[in-house]
């Protein structure tokens, strides 16, 4: 039994799908709005997700949103979910993350992994083959950064001389999860982060890794995306207005996770259009009171800390706004009592 309290929050890509297209600055100034009021509402993170490349401009650049929301916020726990590690020099990815702490007054929690679209690394003249060890290197690198060490490395993939962060993030480190399905990416999660950030499905693995390396599950830490969840009082109404949102969503990943076979898990996401999307059960729109009882029986399964489900691109506000009100009257309180 865990008893640890669940907290929620949303995932903010910031698409702006061509059928719902909108100016771009107004579609990021009414984002930030929302994230702003969720932290009224009692949601206790605001995450943001990275890809390249994307015909509706998903985010990618996190830690330039995540700047802004640290400007418009003042407790709620922000960063990447997650951020593409290997893309990035190790070096600068440890300095903007500091700085963002110090923007957000220690409020950074950031997730990375190592991506699974070989366009994307081409876009940045990378090794697609190679991101694995590119990103065990990036992780060796950023970790003694953050925990003050002046870093000499020389690596395949990164040189770096004498590196350090000045100034460094507040509270000394950096809390930091890591994605992934596979074997090898939990074992990175065991060697190098405070908790796996992923799916239901592989947290059995994450646990028995870590008592593989000696170390405690009960002081497991797992943040669980479900960005195809939401909750509604008459949701066969809900899911006529929100299944078309969400199938945006559905077409764009399945079409990405299916350029390479690349992403680590076996389920495939088959095209289809939106009245079997909307028959298949992966839009789940739970009552409240069907909501409770999930989220009460997950707590139950596992050492689960936070969950976001995510603003489906195309939503007009004022709508997300009533269906995440609902939310966080009914469910958040319930969940923890």
């Amino acid at each position: 039994m865990h008893n640890s309290t669940l907290s929620f929050g949303y995932l903010y890509d910031f698409r702006n799908p061509e059928q719902w297209r909108r100016p771009w600055n107004a579609l990021y100034g009414e984002t930030l709005d929302i994230v702003a009021w969720s932290e009224t509402a009692g949601f206790r993170g605001a995450w943001v997700p990275e890809h390249h490349g994307a015909d509706d401009g998903y985010m990618p650049t996190p830690n330039l949103a995540l700047a802004a929301m640290a400007a418009r916020t003042t407790s709620i726990r922000i960063g990447a979910a997650i951020a593409i590690a290997p893309l990035y020099h190790p070096v600068r990815f440890a300095e903007e993350c500091a700085v963002l702490d110090i923007l957000s007054n220690g409020r950074v929690e950031t997730a990375v992994a190592i991506g699974y679209r070989r366009r994307e690394y081409e876009m940045y003249g990378e090794d697609f083959r190679r991101r694995g060890n590119r990103f065990d290197e990036f992780l060796q690198i950023v970790s003694a950064l953050w925990a003050g060490e002046t870093v000499n490395f020389t690596g395949k993939h990164y040189t770096v001389k004498n590196a350090r962060i000045m100034p460094p993030p507040p509270r000394r480190t950096m809390p930091l999860y890591i994605g992934g399905f596979t074997e090898k990416a939990m074992e990175r999660v065991v060697k190098y982060a405070d908790g796996y950030f992923g799916n239901v499905e592989v947290c059995d693995l994450y646990m028995e890794k870590l008592r593989q390396h000696g170390k405690d599950p009960a002081q497991a830490a797992i943040r669980i995306p479900g960005l195809f969840l939401a909750v509604a009082e008459d949701p066969e109404k809900a899911m006529e207005e929100l299944a078309p949102y969400y199938h945006h969503v559905y077409t764009c990943y399945g079409a990405w996770m299916n350029e390479d076979h690349a992403l680590g898990m076996d389920r495939a996401m088959d095209p289809m259009e939106l009245d079997g999307f909307k028959q298949s059960g992966i839009l789940q729109i739970l009552t409240p009171e069907q909501a409770v009882t999930h989220f009460k029986a997950l707590k139950e399964q596992m050492p689960v800390e936070h969950y976001m489900m995510m603003r489906p691109p195309g939503l007009p506000a004022t709508r997300f706004i009533e269906y995440a009100e609902l939310f966080a009257a009914k469910v958040i309180p319930a969940v923890n009592c």
